[in-house]
């Protein structure tokens, strides 16, 4: 299993890379899985603590080297 984090992207942009994901063949819960994160501030609200960033899981080396290289 390998993880592969993409920090860039809106949640529409990713939804986009998963649908062409599965239109090249690949299933979600099988070959990959993703989990976007939202953008996390302090508890006064000003400063960032996380950025927004997708964490993208293959399930096969293969497929994380061709995403990072496609996407990351």
């Amino acid at each position: 299993m390998k993880e592969v984090i993409l920090s860039k992207g809106t949640p529409g942009e990713v939804i986009e890379i998963v649908r062409e994901m599965r239109a090249n063949g690949m299933i979600q819960g099988k070959d990959f899985d993703f989990k976007y994160m939202p953008v996390k501030y302090d508890t006064n609200g000003w400063e960032v603590v996380t950025e927004q960033h997708t964490v993208f899981t293959f399930y096969e080396e293969s497929y994380a080297t061709w995403f990072a290289l496609k996407w990351a």
